[in-house]
């Protein structure tokens, strides 16, 4: 299982789950991803994720 906002690894127990009314789940490894992620932020263009690392190795 992975972060929704920055795609890091989740160890099972840790982190949170966000569950929205429509059934769409969200995983935070911690309340900086979950922070940026509701101000509407794209992981793929924050310097410090996971997804922005795997896209400029490409």
């Amino acid at each position: 299982m992975n972060c929704t906002f920055c795609g890091a690894a989740l160890v099972k127990g840790r982190g949170k789950m966000y569950v929205k009314v429509s059934g769409q789940v969200f995983y935070y490894c911690g309340s900086k991803c979950e922070k940026n992620h509701a101000l509407k932020r794209d992981g793929k263009k924050v310097a410090w994720t996971d997804k922005y690392a795997e896209l400029k190795k490409k």
